[in-house]
């Protein structure tokens, strides 16, 4: 790689840092492209240079938040395995997800640009069930094998990730609370297996 294209990246990521800086203060609507531009310290003309309006500059930062949605440590079902140990490894990674500030960050951005927006939120809960399909594949695997019981799938995902988020991704958007220690995450992340298990495990 150049260093012009260096320097071109580093104004790109600035921008998009500026945008999700400008973005949680001020809110979408009233976020213009001169903020931006003044926050990240480059000419309007940048900006537009590599985000032709401000609503693909929100399309970035969204990806970016669906990128790190799908790295999520993402396990297939293993047959010989316990069901235990299975979900537990898939639920820690969530949570380890959840405790990541940059995650959180650009997770707030997109909640607080959907609130007035119908279309923006309806396009954020699709794409974020796209990106939690992996909890759901599992799940029906362990049934067509036959360990756990026949529910929909979807449901039972939405469940299992509700528990997590209630104590590891709700209160630290909305009340702006300390992300969870490695010991809560533990004890978050067995209650929810025994509450799964007890439930649905044949």
């Amino acid at each position: 790689m150049t260093a012009p294209q260096r320097l071109t990246d580093r104004k790109r990521e600035a921008i998009i840092q500026a945008a999700i800086s400008e973005f949680r203060a001020n809110g979408f609507d009233i976020t213009s492209m001169d903020r931006i531009a003044a926050t990240a310290g480059v000419s309007k003309r940048t900006v537009y240079n590599h985000f032709p309006s401000k609503e693909e500059l929100f399309a970035e930062i969204l990806g970016q938040l669906w990128a790190r949605i799908s790295t999520e440590q993402s396990l297939a079902y293993q047959p010989e395995q316990p069901l235990r140990d299975q979900l537990r490894q898939i639920l820690l990674a969530k949570l380890q997800l959840m405790a990541d500030e940059n995650f959180l960050n650009l997770a707030r951005v997109a909640i607080a640009a959907t609130i007035h927006s119908p279309e923006r939120a309806q396009n954020m809960v699709a794409r974020m069930r796209e990106r939690e399909e992996s909890v759901t594949v599992w799940i029906r695997a362990a049934q067509i094998d036959g360990r756990l019981k026949p529910v929909d799938p979807e449901f039972a995902t939405h469940q299992v990730q509700g528990l997590l988020k209630a104590f590891a991704f709700w209160p630290q958007i909305s009340m702006g609370q300390p992300t969870l220690d490695s010991a809560t995450q533990s004890t978050v992340v067995e209650a929810a297996l025994d509450m799964f298990l007890a439930c649905y495990q044949l």
